[in-house]
């Protein structure tokens, strides 16, 4: 059986001054069998090795979702049986497993998630508005009183979102209504008053140059890859704070594609520093919380352009941390894997080495990115510092350096001519009807 693990590790650094600067999350996810963390033998699993030394939390990636705790994996039972349909069969057993493990190591634990259309069970469809509210209610009180206590911090709704910024009509829109983010969060306020709260979502790490501010007028500002989406995020979350909803975190997941033009195409670190910026704005901590870098569609023969697939890896993880860094509304960076060994992206999109270790656990330039990233807190270090010295300090501010060089020229692709076909949205995008990133055209 596949066990779901993400990983986090914690920062604490000192100024020269002596004071300490908040802890930075630093953390991964991975799909793995249960025998690679938890040995039968006395002797740890390697990666279990790498987890006790280079992490300190740990999040369910699969497990802890409403559909394999309640109707695809409702074991222990019987291999054959159908899945259930039972609303108060709960199972508990394979994230206990991982949450015993993690306590068991003094590993913090963070839960994800609590309501996300892609993984609720299909009953859903079947019930009425009234019937879905007090479903959803039900599962919120059910898991988070379960765990309360020994998971802290939860991402209650995820990917509501659709490319244009606005709502997916999926199944909670359109049984409970567009207020149903706002009603989970209470709910989950209600369900542990101490619980710290989040709202996930994908493709809205950029905020491009003038989207910020009211004052830059239209014809000179420069839109981010996913502009619309990271505007409807932002938006969304003022939205309830203005309310005064529970809301406490904001989750950009950040699964990059170095190889990946228009709608694909990663945002620069100037636009990620903007869009934490404005959302810090709204008194909210602001986490990047599912980073990988894909590289597989970037030039692969010779070894000259594997060294363009490692440089383009690198850049992304070290550039988008160091400006991630500068803002102090930010509060950790969450990797969405450690090891190339288990990924979630051979599974959903294509065979890659998205993360910082290889597969056989060996460090690869992408972790002395992120090293180099954090080490920018320590004393003596410059915050958001990049490589390139006063160059690279540009790219805080701008999308090129004082020469005109463009971040990330020697590997991102040229966008290419629009087709026809392409220029329909309708024919590329079905976001609106809830399916999610990896259904989309690459």
């Amino acid at each position: 059986m596949a066990l779901s693990v993400a990983l986090m590790f914690y920062h604490c650094f000192f100024q020269q001054d002596g004071t300490s600067r908040p802890k930075i999350k630093c953390g991964t996810v991975a799909t793995v069998e249960s025998g690679d963390v938890i040995s039968k033998t006395s002797s740890p699993t390697r990666y279990a090795q790498v987890l006790s030394s280079e992490f300190n939390s740990v999040v369910i990636e699969h497990h802890l979702k409403w559909a394999p705790l309640v109707h695809s994996i409702p074991g222990p039972i019987h291999p054959s049986s159908p899945p259930t349909t039972r609303l108060g069969k709960y199972d508990f057993h394979h994230v206990d497993t991982m949450v015993d493990f993690a306590m068991k190591h003094n590993l913090h634990i963070k839960g994800h998630v609590l309501v996300w259309h892609v993984t609720s069970p299909p009953f859903l469809e079947d019930m009425t508005g009234e019937e879905v509210r007090e479903c959803v209610r039900r599962h919120i009180f059910t898991t988070m009183a379960y765990f309360k206590g020994r998971i802290k911090m939860w991402d209650v709704v995820n990917e509501s979102l659709a490319s244009d910024g606005t709502l997916v009509e999926n199944v909670f829109y359109r049984k409970m209504g567009e207020n149903y983010i706002e009603e989970c969060f209470r709910m989950a306020h209600e369900a542990d008053p101490e619980a710290f709260l989040i709202y996930n979502d994908n493709k809205v790490e950029g905020c491009g140059y003038g989207y910020d501010d009211e004052s830059v007028c239209r014809g000179d500002r420069r839109a981010a890859p996913n502009q619309m989406k990271s505007d409807g995020f932002y938006n969304l979350l003022k939205s309830l704070v203005d309310k005064g909803v529970p809301v406490h975190g904001a989750g950009m997941q950040a699964h990059f594609n170095a190889g990946g033009v228009k709608h694909q195409r990663p945002p620069t670190p100037a636009m990620v520093k903007r869009q934490i910026r404005r959302i810090g704005e709204l008194g909210l901590k602001v986490n990047i919380s599912e980073l990988d870098v894909r590289v597989s569609k970037l030039r692969s023969d010779g070894e000259e352009n594997n060294n363009i697939r490692a440089l383009a890896q690198t850049q992304i993880y070290r550039d988008i941390l160091s400006a991630a860094l500068s803002e102090p509304s930010f509060d950790g960076i969450w990797l969405w894997g450690f090891t190339d060994r288990h990924t979630w992206v051979k599974n959903f999109y294509y065979d890659d080495a998205p993360l910082i270790f290889d597969e056989n656990y060996i460090k690869k330039p992408s972790y002395d990115g992120i090293k180099y990233a954090l080490k920018t807190l320590c004393p003596g270090g410059i915050v958001g510092e990049m490589t390139g010295g006063c160059k690279g300090q540009c790219f805080l501010r701008a999308d090129s350096d004082g020469e005109g060089k463009m971040w990330g020229s020697d590997w991102m692709q040229p966008e290419p001519k629009e087709t026809a076909d392409e220029s329909n949205p309708n024919t590329t995008d079905s976001t609106k009807d809830g399916n999610p990133d990896w259904l989309q055209n690459e």
